[in-house]
């Protein structure tokens, strides 16, 4: 099968770095331990602002999130008002959009600066000694075997008639109702820590990974959405990274240009 993927490139300067976080979940499960929460990314974002050259947040920031054409979601300003200080800074803030999230449009460019992305995207890496690293970076939901429903119904709300109906209803509404599909997701399982990894043969992104490794390879695969923090062999030369979640995890990663290492933000 051949792939295609848009890419960039990024020059990371000397003593800069790339850093990589997933799965906020924003909202859920009450506002107070939302905004706990929100706090701590915060810290954490303060503690990598004076080495970050580019921060990859990379899908479900938010529990939900809907752009309505006067109107989106009330709340999260600390984060907000955090990008939007890192990137007056000069921070790059690259957004991929999650399932719980996909329905984002122009807010984020226009108020923060963020691009904003809604497939995997092959990023390479030129560091100030001139190697060159290549990753691929996106939230990893729908992708690889099995998950059929889900792929279905993200085929429905990626629609755009779709979306132009749910504009149509009042905000209100339009949130109450998302508020109440998302204590049906995954994320209950998080708070129970039921999530676990059952083993290569059944972690579909990693069999993505190998799949597009056959045809094309990446030194790094960078994803989210599984919810477990993963370091796994694709290649010899390639390695699969999941990013885990901020719900019980806080785990990301650090790329230096060279080597990429997976990390937890201790609670101060």
């Amino acid at each position: 099968m051949n792939f295609k993927f848009e890419k960039r490139s990024i020059e990371l300067k000397e003593g800069l770095k790339a850093y990589f976080s997933s799965d906020y979940h924003l909202g859920v499960p009450t506002l107070t331990k939302s905004q706990e929460r929100e706090k701590l990314i915060v810290k954490w974002l303060e503690s990598i602002e004076h080495d970050a050259q580019v921060i990859f947040l990379v899908g479900d920031i938010f529990d939900f999130w809907f752009e309505y054409n006067h109107a989106v979601p009330k709340g999260f300003v600390r984060i907000l008002g955090k990008l939007a200080q890192l990137s007056d800074r000069g921070v790059e803030l690259v957004i991929f959009t999650g399932n719980h999230d996909m329905w984002m449009s122009g807010y984020l460019t226009e108020e923060i600066g963020a691009s904003v992305y809604r497939n995997p995207v092959h990023f390479e890496f030129i560091n100030h000694q001139g190697l060159t690293k290549k990753i691929l970076v996106g939230h990893g939901d729908g992708l690889g075997p099995g998950d059929r429903v889900y792929k279905i119904l993200k085929k429905v709300f990626e629609n755009s008639f779709f979306q132009l109906i749910f504009r149509l209803v009042h905000p209100d509404v339009g949130i109450w109702i998302a508020k109440e599909w998302s204590k049906r997701s995954r994320l209950a399982n998080v708070n129970k820590g039921e999530e676990r990894f059952m083993g290569e043969e059944r972690e579909w992104l990693l069999q993505y990974c190998k799949e597009v490794e056959s045809s094309e390879h990446f030194d790094y695969y960078i994803f989210g959405h599984r919810h477990l923090t993963l370091d796994l062999k694709v290649s010899e030369n390639s390695r699969y990274i999941n990013l885990g979640e901020w719900v019980t995890q806080h785990t990301y990663a650090r790329f230096n240009g060279a080597e990429l290492l997976v990390e937890r933000f201790a609670r101060i």
